[in-house]
């Protein structure tokens, strides 16, 4: 892996954690992801399920993790099966985790090969009543491949047909949806390594670059930071290309006059962050542009200070309709008919401002969390408010990572990261 060693007290604890969580005498087991297949013998880089790393730190295909905490062998309540390493393996795919390197990673002591899996699995299932299964809840979740996850869910149902069943997501999504200090500082290097690519694309774009030129300068910059890559797949928008909130082309020349929209973030030892910001292809904002480009950031910031303890999601998205609604009545986007004529289920302001105001951010970009409960301290947000006006050949877009503090204003992950027009002006005319 690019990146240092995480201290494994993050994995132990949350191990604690979860299994403080689960019914009496029962089981948790949680799967890595597989290595998914292209054509040939092509695949994609492998990318762990975000499920068994959180609970172990393990980054590795082919692992299983088994928590047991009423096991009455005390090496049974915490086990890791391990795809077994050997030269052949070492020579051809490198290093593979060896037992004790394992424990060092996860802190878990108890490590078998997956070739025992299926012996020890039904020794301890005979001593328990009730599985945890790990299935997909995520609110966005639209997944039709049947996973590595699925398919032992299957077969442990199968083969174990009279336990009780029950679910382990909803103990994650809420576990997960709270970030602890050595998250929050893993999501704060991602941010860093996103910055110091926005910095670099700021001193290289000029009338006629392409966007994947741009897209190009970022994965340089988080590359050489220890990163993996991109948290997501980059949009690199010049002009009206804005316009397509998921537009990922990137292969249109960037124009003088027009504005680039640059949705990136960076991963970091498989934690996120999730950038936005627009700026001037030719270095300066026209008039027009600064109005939009005011408005949309004065909303990022009117909404941020919502983010506190308490919070409902639905009020949340309620009271930053209405800030943006005043905004575009200032912009004359909007007029007074408009807002009287409205459907209250498809507010006028949504003509300009169709998507969502924040998610959760962590190990996924959108993490986990439990939109019908208030917020807490130590969640992570998005903010990421925009005004798209293609009648006018642009779209605005201006994004930060925040975490709700107990009292106060949230912290900024991303206050070093150039926003204000005075600022991305001064620094792509040095």
């Amino acid at each position: 892996m690019k990146y240092s060693q995480i201290n494994n007290k993050l994995f132990t604890e949350n191990r604690k954690q979860f299994c403080s969580k689960m019914k009496p005498n029962s089981l948790a087991v949680f799967n890595s992801n597989d290595i998914y297949p292209i054509s040939a013998d092509s695949t994609l880089p492998f990318q762990q399920h975000r499920d068994i790393f959180y609970l172990s730190g393990v980054d590795q295909e082919e692992s299983i993790l088994v928590l047991f905490p009423d096991c009455l062998k005390e090496k049974h309540r915490e086990i890791l099966f391990l795809k077994e390493t050997n030269e052949h393996i070492a020579i051809w795919e490198g290093e593979k985790l060896t037992k004790e390197k394992a424990l060092e990673v996860s802190g878990i002591k108890t490590v078998y090969w997956l070739k025992d899996m299926e012996k020890i699995m039904f020794e301890i299932m005979t001593q328990c009543d009730t599985v945890y299964i790990n299935t997909n809840e995520h609110y966005r979740s639209n997944v039709e491949v049947e996973t590595r996850e699925d398919r032992f869910t299957k077969w442990l149902k199968e083969k174990y047909p009279a336990h009780n069943v029950a679910k382990s997501n909803p103990i994650l999504q809420r576990l997960r949806s709270v970030k602890k200090e050595i998250e929050i500082e893993l999501i704060q290097k991602a941010c860093d390594i996103t910055e110091k690519g926005f910095r670099r694309v700021l001193d290289f774009v000029k009338p006629g670059v392409w966007e994947f030129e741009i897209e190009a300068e970022y994965i340089h910059e988080f590359i050489r930071n220890r990163s993996k890559g991109f948290a997501y797949t980059p949009i690199i928008a010049s002009g009206n290309n804005a316009k397509v909130l998921h537009y990922i082309e990137n292969n249109k020349p960037c124009r003088a006059g027009e504005l680039i929209l640059m949705d990136v973030g960076a991963e970091y030892a498989n934690y996120s962050s999730d950038m936005t910001r627009t700026i001037p292809v030719s270095g300066k904002f026209s008039e027009r542009q600064k109005a939009v480009y005011n408005a949309v950031l004065n909303v990022k910031n009117e909404a941020t200070q919502m983010l506190t303890p308490g919070t409902l999601w639905e009020d949340y998205h309620i009271e930053v309709g209405k800030i943006m609604t005043s905004e575009l009545l200032n912009l004359r986007l909007l007029d007074k008919a408009d807002i009287q004529n409205e459907n209250p289920d498809w507010p006028a302001y949504k003509k300009y401002f169709m998507h969502g105001t924040s998610h959760h951010m962590g190990l996924d970009t959108h993490d986990y969390g439990i939109l019908t409960e208030p917020m807490q301290a130590n969640m992570v947000f998005t903010v990421e408010p925009g005004i798209y006006i293609p009648d006018e050949g642009f779209g605005i877009r201006i994004e930060d990572d925040v975490v709700i503090q107990e009292t106060g204003v949230p912290f900024n992950l991303m206050e070093n990261i150039p926003i204000e027009i005075e600022e991305i002006e001064d620094l792509m005319n040095t």
